[in-house]
């Protein structure tokens, strides 16, 4: 898993997304939207060229570590992001779990 530990992630505001990069290559990314203090993760992806390579999880972590460091909160509307904090329960306080819950009852 050598392109695990090279892999990177970084915000990327325009395109509104955070990317795993691997070789200067994007190998994926989770796009997310912005609301005052509240970030919406809405779709993760990963190339199928770079997937079985650990990089979702890489991605999900370096994610959800920039949104701590913002000291904002978010709402994991994206399957993957949402069952990486399920396995994960270290990034459950970066939950808004009220406002998840009235948009799981939608």
């Amino acid at each position: 898993m050598s392109e695990t530990s090279a892999a990177t992630v970084r915000d990327n505001p325009d395109a509104h997304r955070y990317e795993v990069v691997v070789d200067d290559q994007v190998a994926g990314f989770a796009i997310y939207q912005r609301r005052g203090a509240t970030t919406f993760f809405v779709h993760t992806e990963i190339d199928p060229a770079y997937e079985g390579q650990g990089l979702g999880s890489v991605l999900a972590a370096g994610a959800l570590d920039a949104v701590r460091q913002q000291g904002s909160l978010i709402v994991p509307l994206c399957p993957f992001i949402r069952r990486y904090i399920d396995r994960h329960p270290e990034y459950g306080d970066l939950v808004d779990h009220d406002l998840l819950a009235r948009i799981d009852r939608l």
